[in-house]
This record gives structure tokens, sequence and C-alpha cells, in this order.
């Protein structure tokens, strides 16, 4: 049996309220914030510790490091800052962002890092195939080595009681000359967090 045409409901009609009572049963919320806010869920390492810190360090090196201040546009390499907390740090996110700061500010160039070199590699030896015209294609031989490398380690120092946990977190970085092994630069940034339980 079906029912008269004037008791149907549309399915879009259906579906919609559908729609509806499954958005308020509830669940988690999500939005957009600000990338550039505070952020203090937790007094461990978060996104406005890693801002801070490559933003600090950036500045640093751009006015405090003669071979850069001095217009001379050198060639640098990072190495991998190590990690020396107890808790999970992505050190190779705050050498990026330092980096982009770096370059956005036209005094410094970036060599290919030990992370990305086997990557480099690959890439030429793929364009030295039979596939790319050779007249073309990048040649052997022809990479810059950087004149100066960036090396650091990030630690960090628990205390807590019944009451307070303080968490003190220390950065240091260091340019070096490779050719001459002269450390050109160096500088710590330190972020303390309390909380109390």
């Amino acid at each position: 049996m079906t029912l008269p045409t004037r008791l149907r409901v549309p399915s879009a009609v259906i579906a919609a309220g559908l729609a509806l009572t499954l958005a308020a049963c509830g669940g988690p919320k999500t939005k957009y914030g600000d990338a550039g806010s505070v952020e203090t869920v937790t007094n461990q390492f978060g996104s406005t510790d890693l801002q801070m810190l490559a933003e600090q360090m950036s500045q640093s090196m751009l006015s405090e490091a003669p071979v850069i201040s001095s217009g001379n546009l050198p060639i640098v390499t990072v190495q991998e800052v190590k990690n020396k907390t107890s808790e999970y740090i992505d050190t190779r996110a705050i050498t990026n962002r330092m980096r982009a700061t770096l370059q956005k500010s036209r005094k410094v160039r970036f060599a290919t890092d030990q992370a990305e070199m086997q990557k480099q590699i690959d890439e030429i030896q793929r364009q030295q195939s039979e596939y790319y015209d050779q007249n073309k294609s990048t040649e052997v031989g022809k990479m810059v080595g950087a004149g100066f490398r960036v090396t650091g380690e990030i630690t960090s120092i628990v205390k807590e009681d019944k009451k307070i946990k303080d968490v003190y977190y220390q950065l240091f970085l260091s340019m070096t000359n490779i050719q001459t092994g002269i450390e050109e630069w160096s500088d710590t940034k330190e972020i303390r967090k309390t909380t109390e339980k």
C-alpha cells in the first residue's frame, strides 16, 4: 500500500533531518584557530615554544653572526639538532622554520643538508639516464659545498612536587666555519613552563 502523494516526505527532507540529528548528538567539535596564538594546553614542548625559539635564534643569527651581518651571503648547511629531553620533539621543525626565516632575509643561502643529501644524489643520477637530454640535464660534480654548518641540541630539566610541575627547556645552536673549524656564532634560548596541579 502506498501513501497518498500529499503525505509522502521527500527524501531530501529526510536526509537533512538525519544530518541535523547526527550533528546534535555531540562528539568533538573542531574549529580553526590562530596558528600564532599562545598554546598552553600542557607544559610539554608545543607549537608556541617551537615558533618562539626558531624566531629568537633566527634573529640572533642575523644580527650577531659576523659572517651573516657583514653581507657575505654565506652558504650554510644545517645538521640534526640533538633532542636530549625526555619527550619527543621534532627538532627538524625548529630548524626548518629557522631556514625559512633566514632565507627570506636574503642574507643566507643553504646547501643540501645531510638528511637530504641522498635525495639530491638520486635526482642527479636520474638525470644522467638515457631518458634525459644530456645537454639540458644537471651535471655531476657541480654541487656547491657549504662554508658553514649549524649544529645544536635541546635539553630540558623537569622538577615537580605535589602542587607544581616546572619544565625548563634550553636550545643551544652554533655555527662553525667548516674549513677552519672556528665557531663563528653560538647562542642559547630558554623557556620555562610552570603548571599548578
